[in-house]
Formats: C-alpha cells, sequence, structure tokens
C-alpha cells in the first residue's frame, strides 16, 4: 500500500523549478535512501512531502492528503503523522531530554499526565536513552542527542519517519547504530526516508535508493 504516490510532480523554489517529473511511489514499511549532490533537491523533495514547500504541478498524495489540495489547516495532521529526525538535532538547549518530548507532545495536544509519561519512557526506551532522560543536551554526545531527536520523531507514532542527513555531524560507529535503529523502526512497519552523502552506510545498511539528479529523480 503506497504511502508515498507522486505522479509528474514539479516543485520550485523562489520561482525556479528545483525538481520536475518526479514519479515515485513508496510502500508502508518501506526504507528508502535518498542521494544526491548538494542542491540537487534532496531536501525540497523531503520539505514537499509535510507541505512545506508547494506541489507546483502534477498530482502528489501522502498518506491520506491530496498535496495539491491540501488546506492550511490540515496541515498540522498531516505533520503529526510524519516524524522528522534533522541532522542538526534542533533540541531545546536550556531543557532536559524529558522535558524536550514532553513539550512537543504538549503541543500537540496530549494533555495527560501519566499519558504523557508512558509515551516519553517508551520512545526512550526504544532509543536506549531512558536513563539519560534528565541530561540537557550539551551533557550528551553527539550519537545520544540524534538518538533523542528519533525518540521525538517517534512520540505521535508516525506512519513516516523523514531523516535528513541524520549521520552528518557523528563518528562512523555512530552514524552506523543510527542507520540500523533506523532500519528497524522500517522493519516494525514505519516507513524511513533518509538522505544521505554516505555511500558506506548505503552498501552497508542496503536497502532501496532514489537518486536526485539533473532536476528530477531516478531509481
Amino acid at each position: 500500500m503506497p504511502v508515498i504516490s507522486y505522479k509528474d510532480v514539479e516543485l520550485h523554489r523562489k520561482d525556479l523549478i528545483a525538481l520536475k517529473n518526479i514519479n515515485l511511489k513508496v510502500n508502508e514499511g518501506e526504507f528508502v535512501y535518498l542521494i544526491g549532490k548538494v542542491g540537487s533537491g534532496k531536501s525540497s523533495l523531503l520539505k514537499s512531502l509535510y507541505a512545506e514547500i508547494p506541489i507546483a504541478a502534477g498530482s502528489a498524495q501522502v498518506l491520506d492528503y491530496d498535496l495539491t489540495t491540501i488546506k492550511n489547516k490540515e496541515i498540522p495532521y498531516l505533520r503529526r503523522e510524519i516524524g522528522i529526525v534533522f541532522q542538526d538535532f534542533q533540541l531545546l538547549s536550556d531543557r532536559s531530554a524529558y522535558s524536550n518530548l514532553q513539550f512537543v507532545l504538549e503541543a500537540t495536544g496530549w494533555k495527560d499526565k501519566a499519558e504523557i509519561d508512558q509515551r516519553i519512557e517508551t520512545v526512550l526506551r526504544h532509543v536506549g536513552m531512558f536513563n539519560k532522560s534528565y541530561k540537557k543536551p550539551h551533557e550528551l554526545s553527539g550519537g545520544e542527542q540524534q538518538r533523542i531527536v528519533i525518540a521525538r520523531a517517534l512520540l505521535n507514532t508516525p506512519r513516516i519517519i523523514l531523516a535528513d542527513e541524520p549521520t552528518g555531524n557523528l563518528d562512523p560507529a555512530t552514524g552506523e547504530a543510527i542507520v540500523k535503529r533506523l532500519h528497524d523502526i522500517a522493519a516494525e512497519g514505519t516507513t524511513v526516508i533518509m538522505a544521505t552523502h554516505n555511500m558506506a552506510l548505503v552498501e552497508q545498511f542496503p536497502a532501496r535508493v532514489i537518486k536526485c539528479e539533473n532536476r528530477t529523480v531516478v531509481e
């Protein structure tokens, strides 16, 4: 069952064509690498999936949403079903790992304190970080921060996770551990799309590869 379906899609950045003739289907629980040079359109493609960049032409479905007709008030509901893992973590530096996750849940409508505690414990255990939940980001290594970011992405049980260069700031061994964790998440049924420059990781953990080049997307 496709969770992403793009047909003849065109994307623009600042009135210029970023990508065109995108034909792409991604199924539930699939792991996909997105590769390509800097400036090839990887980020534009990822941002289009959560309606950060509008669809300029073609037809585009993500989950149960038609991105060509999606209304502004529907976008938060789409984004609740998509977890995002950034290269630069984007954690709130003034609060603990636990409080970072609590902030996201409260911002997305969770109110029951016991349910919030339970959900945070579940996702932190999932990434092996429950014992460090009291630490602030600066007290954690890069790999530990990225595990917290993955936990944050998992909070609302998303159907898709988008990871944009998640190993870019990590040493090789830590990067391998993060990619293995993302593969495990896909094996549990969540679709994962990971943008990367690191071809060694692609070879080490094989999966479907999509490439952005010549302003389009090729298998």
